[in-house]
């Protein structure tokens, strides 16, 4: 092999081009030799890289490696793999007409699709990275000279961000033809590539709309691939044939939850996962994206293992207006999916933990730096984090926090005058809190926090972790006469009495609870629990049609194992605390 263009060419396709080019200098004739040759347009964009390659191909030069793009989400496919999807698709009875792939890399799909398809008229590869598109010339002209007889469409390997080419080109030449969009783009986020200085961007857009603190604090961030499939399917939607792009798990189930309001002409959406760590390398749950073009909207998408199609594993979506992540036991626990009466908080966020959260050694606080400090103990609170919440009911904290405000946006400076030496310590780090990198701290009082409310003064509180999939729930109890703080990868429930408190985590670690989230939970997801799907779990329903025996043999364990003294005494005012408005004041004049 000899270098060209920063990118490996075999001998076999560099003497073949030293001996059709090496006597042509007009760029116009060279592409022609390579249409004629092997269906080519535009193969040389400019009389530069004809000369570069001719003069390259005929001296040896050492192989250089080539740079790791993996930080940019470039995992290219491999040919096995490739190989295997093309095949598959075959057996769907998919034969496209055109083939188009957004981010074609070294170009290893475009040649499954050229062995594994005859009916092929034209391909399109869009590829960004200048040696990629070289690179796939090569291996394609390669894949001919080792299959002469295999069909040889017209083919476009054009180098462009997939952002920028228009795709609706090919939807004006070709608007009778069947297509096939097959891929494997990025596995990355827009501020992921942002941080790398990545030309490979959309125009800046919250292309979810996402409002207000949502789109500051992450919802905003979006997956790169999920906005190429989506760019894939809003331009294609109404013209005959199939996707399939390789993306992460998250990928299809936001596209699959946003089908409901898009409604999309795609139907027959499957997922086949994948071994990411097999096929890529990579520790990221992802599959193979499936739907079909031009067709009455689907709502569900069903699950496969990619290795073993033979039966699902799963059906995912909507069910009536409720997402659900099994549709086949959802069914069982359906009546209790509605609206929690009490509203599910997150816990403390400050993006500064290296200062704000503390240990206690030898009754002296340190923080992350190793530094020992003295503070008054007035704005000290114990504090636990999602690896915290592994027992039933938690009685004391590893670690403290520091709470300076009692609501959002509530101002600092009585810190300076009533706790000077936490005034103190926390303005000798102010360059810390002045480089937290969030939006939502600009324009804020100096050392400011978020998920900070009257709920986290609540007494008794009732969490779980949104990072663990644990399924149980917690109870946390007041820690030298305060209440327990918890931080922002937690959610949590806030009460005045500890009786409510007990009721709600009977309900909640009941077998009920547990099918029902295990129902509408997805496990790949980065955070198992959000508000929002806490939010669906009706504490009304549960309660109504919880076993008065049931409640009162987990009240019975509860007492003897933590030393409790509750009884059901409160239970019908619980009930009454929960019930809407209407309903109480129709029970008063019953």
């Amino acid at each position: 092999m000899i270098k060209v263009f920063e990118v490996n060419i075999t001998h076999q396709v560099s003497d073949y081009l030293n001996d059709i080019l090496k006597n042509i200098v007009s760029i116009e004739k060279a592409n022609q030799k390579m249409h004629e040759a092997f269906g080519f347009i535009h193969f040389f964009d400019n009389v530069e890289d004809l000369q570069i390659l001719k003069e390259t191909i005929l001296s040896s030069q050492n192989i250089v490696s080539e740079p790791d793009r993996a930080e940019y989400g470039d995992f290219q496919t491999n040919t096995v793999l490739a190989k295997k999807i093309a095949f598959n698709l075959t057996t769907k009875n998919i034969s496209p007409e055109i083939v188009i792939e957004p981010t074609c890399g070294k170009g290893n799909f475009i040649i499954a699709c050229l062995e594994q398809f005859t009916g092929i008229k034209k391909v399109f590869g869009i590829e960004i990275y200048k040696s990629y598109v070289w690179e796939s010339k090569f291996n394609i002209i390669n894949f001919y000279l080792s299959n002469p007889t295999k069909n040889k469409p017209e083919i476009s390997i054009i180098h462009s961000s997939v952002f920028d080419f228009n795709f609706k080109s090919i939807l004006k030449e070709d608007s009778t033809k069947e297509i096939l969009i097959i891929g494997n783009p990025p596995w990355v986020t827009n501020s992921k590539l942002g941080s790398l200085n990545s030309s490979n961007l959309p125009k800046k857009t919250n292309f979810k709309n996402h409002s207000g603190l949502d789109a500051m604090t992450g919802k905003g961030n979006f997956d790169i691939a999920e906005y190429i499939t989506l760019m894939m399917i809003e331009t294609f939607q109404h013209q005959k044939g199939n996707i399939a792009l390789l993306v992460k798990n998250t990928v299809i189930k936001n596209i699959v939850f946003d089908q409901l309001v898009k409604k999309y002409a795609v139907s027959d959406i499957e997922k086949h996962c994948i071994d990411s760590k097999k096929e890529f390398n990579v520790s990221v749950e992802a599959a193979l994206f499936c739907c079909k073009l031009n067709s009455n909207p689907s709502f569900n998408c069903t699950e496969f293992d990619f290795y073993n199609n033979s039966t699902a594993k799963v059906n995912f979506g909507w069910l009536a207006n409720k997402f659900v992540s099994n549709l086949d036991t959802y069914s069982n626990v359906e009546r209790i999916d509605g609206q929690c009466p009490f509203e599910w908080r997150q816990g403390i966020k400050h993006d500064c933990s290296s200062i704000m959260e503390l240990d206690k050694v030898n009754e002296h606080f340190v923080n992350g730096l190793k530094e020992e400090i003295k503070l008054e103990n007035d704005l000290v609170y114990g504090m636990l984090k999602s690896s915290d919440l592994k027992n039933t009911v938690i009685k004391e904290t590893r670690k403290y926090t520091i709470v300076t405000q009692k609501k959002v946006g509530q101002e600092t400076n009585y810190i300076k005058y009533d706790f000077p030496k936490t005034y103190k310590y926390l303005s000798k780090h102010e360059n810390v809190f002045n480089s937290r990198k969030s939006s939502i701290y600009n324009n804020k009082p100096p050392f400011s926090i978020f998920g900070i409310g009257d709920y986290s003064f609540k007494p008794y509180k009732v969490a779980i972790s949104g990072l663990y999939k644990t399924f149980h729930f917690t109870l946390v109890l007041p820690q030298d006469e305060k209440p327990v703080m918890l931080d922002d990868t937690c959610y949590m429930l806030g009460f005045d009495n500890l009786e409510f408190a007990v009721y709600s985590l009977i309900l909640l670690n009941s077998q009920t609870t547990v099918r029902f989230l295990q129902s509408i939970t997805f496990s790949d997801a980065k955070r198992t629990f959000t508000k929002d799907v806490l939010m669906r779990i009706d504490l009304l329903k549960l309660a109504q049609i919880i076993d008065k025996s049931e409640l009162q043999k987990e009240l019975n364990y509860i007492n003897e194992t933590y030393n409790f003294n509750l009884t059901l005494v409160y239970w019908c005012e619980f009930i009454n605390k929960m019930s809407p408005i209407e309903n109480r004041q129709t029970q008063l004049f019953a």
